[in-house]
């Protein structure tokens, strides 16, 4: 039930002359290497170096790191193309594979007997697609001669493999059909007389309209295999799947429509490919035996299909929980719960609604989850998100439950008080006009704010009534300046809606809508000095706390509205900031009548103020009287909120202290009831599950009596 929040959004321009053509993660530094070049007119590819932190000023200059002409040795191609680019910062070297056969090798800081540049390998009859493995230690390359190669980090040919027409013979895995409509009881007398294992239609494995008859190679996440998506014999496409060693291990069925994108999920289980039909677009995927294993919908209008959905790429992120598909001018983010796959995010590549900018490359961050880097013909985007779950309030007497979920034009929202609805099912699934970004919900939880590329849409939720009716929509507020980029959204009270904008690629603002009057007020702009990340309210929903970035500094600093004067919306700076970046935060008031700040860190530091609680948090949430919060050795612990010195941390001792309970492996908090002593937990799959948790029971005893 969580949606992908984001917490970095970097754009900057690219210079002009030479396009971009290829990145490159400097995982060490967290800085990207960018090829420019080269063109038909134009044979130089130039390597340049974005710093992390370069999007702050706006004067933008990206250092050249090395500079050379790259004519290209194939007469049949107009200019060379950049297949692949790896940077290696073991050896503080760059990679480059051309598709006229060149492989080169650029050294930052090369040795007294080595080159700057250097061509340490070519293939005579030019490459069709290269891919490192995970491991870095081989390089696979497909040659126009329908050859896959092997090569070692010192590029010595290990493994030359031909392929051929006899390849779809060799494939000796069997599908008996079990869990097919086609092997399902259908009635007695139903297609009696037909083998029940074979299906009603066989594909041919026939090409799509649109195929751009590329070759793409994808590795498995341990390195252990690789797939190869070519075409065959110009009549249909095949995924073979070799293993390190170069020995053929399968090839795919035949699929009708299947298209060259390729995307090995690094988990291993499933090859994703797109497969276009006449009426929808899929995304396919297959075992790594060749066999289909189930497929999901992309949602494309027709007119869609035909432009910028006229050419999709796929890729998964490093740890398997996003799945990219790459269209023409945008970007959509996928995940999986309980064997639904959601649409969590589009990314336009440009915020001008009358320009389209082209996809001109995309790269995941080998170490960060959720952390890309993409490029258009004019600027590049750096870009960071984490799961967050967007959630009513948990004080009282407010405190349904309230959740939503966001799945493209559709908000699926459970008061979870009322009835534990496991997903991908939801109490209400709302349409919406547009794909939505961020949703909020008010104290009451009667009013809900959906953030959308357009606008924002407010909508009434009855959820005193039994049960509790479907929103309506109140009101859509159009945003006026349509090259803005929204962000986050956040409310206070019941009327009062504050926005996170990116006004342009060197400056963001925080603006302030009043839900009766319309009236619009800018509380905050970021500066080159500071930059702001994201926005959040308070428990008590008084405050809008605001998280900001500052070059040079690794924590994020915190600063804070009050909405109790309607004409004093200033920000006060919170001097008591983690010392360490804090991607997940969450504010209320203790028992003394104190501000206590409560974050989370992407490797489980969990604060208070400044004050480390723990090092191994995995989630954690707050109510009016606890911190409650998973670890990673699947206890959830709970602690009573008083001043921050004073704060207990239970031990890890669930027979003996009722603030701390074993739960399953992987669970992560999703919500709290604490009028009904109530908890809501999501297991890894994604089902969901409500618990009675001791500390709350007793704590509402006490209360009580």
């Amino acid at each position: 039930m969580r949606n992908l929040r984001n917490i970095r959004f970097a754009e900057i321009p690219l210079p002009e002359g030479l396009p971009l053509t290829a990145t490159a993660w400097d995982p060490t530094t967290d800085s990207v290497l960018c090829a420019f070049g080269p063109t038909e007119t134009s044979a130089v590819i130039e390597l340049r170096r974005k710093e992390e932190d370069a999007y702050i000023s706006s004067s933008l200059e990206l250092p050249l790191v090395a500079s050379w002409d790259a004519p290209c040795p194939l007469p049949e191609l107009k200019c060379d193309r950049i297949l692949s680019m790896q940077y290696f910062a073991d050896t503080l070297s760059t990679c480059l594979v051309l598709e006229g056969g060149d492989i080169i090798v650029v050294r930052e800081e090369p040795q007294p007997e080595e080159d700057k540049i250097e061509i340490l390998g070519s293939v005579d009859v030019g490459i069709t697609a290269a891919a490192w493995a995970p491991d870095e230690e081989l390089l696979a390359i497909t040659t126009r001669s329908n050859t896959l190669l092997y090569m070692t980090r010192d590029f010595e040919n290990i493994a030359n493999i031909v392929f051929s027409p006899e390849d779809l013979k060799i494939s000796r895995h069997v599908s008996v059909g079990w869990g097919k409509r086609e092997t399902q009881f259908q009635g007695k007398r139903a297609k009696a007389l037909r083998d029940p294992t074979m299906p009603e239609k066989v594909d041919e494995g026939k090409l799509s309209d649109l195929d751009d008859g590329k070759t793409c190679i994808s590795w498995r996440g341990d390195g252990a295999f690789i797939a190869v998506n070519s075409i065959e014999s110009g009549s249909r496409r095949v995924i073979r799947v070799f293993s390190r060693e170069g020995a053929l291990d399968s090839v795919s069925e035949p699929v009708d429509g299947l298209e060259g994108a390729l995307s090995w999920r690094p988990a291993g289980n499933l090859i994703a490919g797109i497969q276009r039909l006449e009426g929808h677009i899929d995304v396919v995927f297959f075992e790594r035996n060749g066999l289909r294993h189930g497929h999901f919908p992309l949602r494309l209008e027709m007119e869609d299909r035909d432009t910028w959905a006229s050419s999709i790429d796929l890729a998964w992120n490093i740890d398997s929980t996003v799945l990219a598909v790459l269209f023409r001018d945008r970007i959509q983010l996928w995940t999986m719960g309980n064997y639904h796959y959601y649409l969590k995010q589009e990314i336009p590549l440009t915020s001008e609604s009358d320009q389209t900018e082209l996809l001109r490359t995309f790269r995941w961050h080998h170490e960060k989850a959720t952390r890309f880097v993409t490029a258009s013909s004019r600027s590049m985007i750096d870009s960071d998100w984490v799961f967050d779950v967007a959630r009513g309030s948990s004080a009282l007497p407010n405190d349904f439950g309230a959740v939503g979920v966001i799945d493209g034009k559709t908000l699926k929202l459970s008061p979870l008080k009322v009835a534990t609805i496991p997903p991908p099912m939801a109490l209400c699934e709302m349409p919406l006009d547009y794909n939505a970004i961020d949703i909020a919900f008010s104290k009451s939880g009667t009013k809900i704010a959906v953030l959308t590329s357009e606008g924002i849409a407010i909508y009434s939720w009855q959820l005193r009534t039994s049960p509790p009716l479907e929103p309506s929509l109140d009101y859509f507020y159009p945003f006026p300046q349509m090259s803005k980029r929204p962000r986050h959204i956040a409310m206070l009270d019941e009327n009062t809606i504050y926005v996170l904008m990116q006004t342009d690629m060197f400056s963001e603002e925080v603006e302030r809508i009043d839900i009766d009057t319309k009236e619009v007020t800018i509380v905050l702009s970021s500066t080159e000095s500071d930059r702001l990340v994201s926005i959040f309210p308070n428990l008590e929903q008084s405050m809008l706390w605001i998280a900001q970035a500052t070059p040079g500094r690794k924590n994020f600093s915190y600063s804070y509205i009050s909405n109790e004067g309607a004409n004093d919306v200033s920000p006060s700076s919170w001097p008591e900031s983690p010392a360490q970046e804090t991607s997940w935060a969450a504010a209320t008031t203790s028992t003394e009548n104190r501000d206590i700040l409560f974050s989370l860190s992407r490797s489980g530091s969990l604060y208070a103020n400044k004050r480390l609680l723990v090092k191994n948090c995995t989630s954690f949430l707050i109510t009016s009287a606890h911190l409650i919060f998973s670890t990673t050795q699947h206890l959830l612990k709970f602690v009573h909120i008083t001043d921050v010195d004073d704060l207990e941390i239970p031990g890890d001792v669930p027979e003996a202290d009722e603030r701390c309970r074993s739960i399953e492996r992987g669970a992560r908090l999703v919500a709290a009831m604490p009028s009904i002593f109530a908890l809501t937990l999501q297991m890894p799959r994604g089902n969901i599950e409500t618990i009675y948790p001791r500390a709350l029971v007793l704590a509402g005893i006490r209360k009580y009596i």
